[in-house]
């Protein structure tokens, strides 16, 4: 049974509204139809009628058949409200009240978004049509990030096709799609963020190992005192706040996951080679190891899973299919 299959469960148990904006798509059409039908969610989407009639001919199956919520954002009773409460987040910026309305009526990730921001929704999930860029920036306008964190990051499920040698099956992979140099300090808010996602997501103790080529100072750089310097406010966040985690770094990767090389290299250290959670020091890392991990080892990977935004929104590759986008609305469901 795959990391998804057990998620399932815990996520219609919730009983949350999911907003779907690209309704112009047909494997959103499916993807909708799928989680009401299950009993996965209450989906709602976005588009015009005549949208809406194209995507489900298409998809060969009806919203209605479901009992699936359409809402026309061009038109809907709803674009004052979300239109006030935009003008409100965007006035310092010189946005005006004319301004906000038109972009709430036109843009439907912005309606979208802003149906989360109230509560309107407990989350969205789009990209299949529009880009990565347009889904951070129109969360970023209308969610923004969560308390205590000021950057949104990615994270990706690892879902391994064998267990570790530790016994994990499936671990967190970050940041591996949004930031490409980050900071120390940015290092931290990512780091904040998958430990909340790994404790949502998976419902574990989160372990986090953040990855270099040295472990305790074996080799020395400015790049493994970035990393080093990231693990230490970490660990300072992390106490302050009283985050049920355990942090260790830097550390070479078979440290991290292969407890006799722990022991070896690591004496002493928190993780002995029993980590679920990697951080990587920047996006090339991130972006090659779980591709490598996917494509030579047989894993899994589900993601990019955006995080550290204050309510849950997350981005499709535009080649997904409609299981993919069912997929997602379950991981966003447990990120609320």
């Amino acid at each position: 049974m795959g990391i998804l299959d057990t998620m399932i469960p815990r996520a219609s148990a919730l009983n949350k509204t999911i907003v779907l904006p690209e309704g112009m798509d047909p494997r959103v059409i499916k993807a909708a139809v799928k989680a009401a039908s299950t009993g996965l969610c209450k989906p709602i989407v976005l588009g015009t009628p005549e949208e809406i009639a194209a995507a489900e001919a298409q998809a060969g199956v009806t919203l209605a058949s479901a009992q699936v919520q359409v809402i026309d954002y061009t038109t809907s009773d709803l674009l004052p409200k979300l239109a006030a409460a935009f003008y409100e987040k965007r006035k310092s910026k010189g946005m005006t009240e004319a301004e906000a309305l038109a972009t709430v009526k036109s843009k439907r990730l912005y309606f979208g978004n802003l149906m989360v921001a109230l509560d309107l929704a407990q989350g969205m999930v789009a990209g299949s049509i529009a880009s990565t860029g347009d889904m951070l920036r129109s969360a970023f306008h209308c969610v923004g990030t969560a308390k205590g964190i000021k950057l949104a990051s990615s994270t990706f499920i690892m879902d391994l096709k064998a267990p570790t040698a530790s016994g994990d099956t499936t671990l967190l992979f970050a940041d591996c799609a949004v930031n490409p140099c980050p900071t120390a300090e940015e290092m931290v808010d990512i780091a904040h963020a998958t430990a909340i996602s790994y404790r949502k997501l998976i419902g574990k103790q989160p372990r986090l190992a953040f990855l270099s080529f040295s472990t305790k100072g074996s080799a020395s750089h400015e790049l493994v005192d970035k990393v080093r310097t990231a693990a230490e406010l970490t660990k300072a966040r992390f106490a302050e706040q009283g985050l049920d985690a355990v942090v260790d770094g830097e550390m070479q990767a078979d440290a991290a996951l292969v407890p006799s090389v722990g022991a070896s290299k690591n004496k002493g250290g928190a993780i002995q080679g029993n980590a679920n959670v990697l951080i990587f020091p920047d996006l090339q890392a991130g972006n090659i190891c779980y591709k490598l991990v996917e494509r030579l080892a047989g894993a899994t990977a589900l993601g990019p899973i955006i995080q550290g935004l204050a309510k849950p929104v997350n981005d499709l590759s535009r080649g997904c299919s409609a299981d993919d986008i069912f997929g997602t609305i379950c991981i966003t469901i447990l990120q609320g």
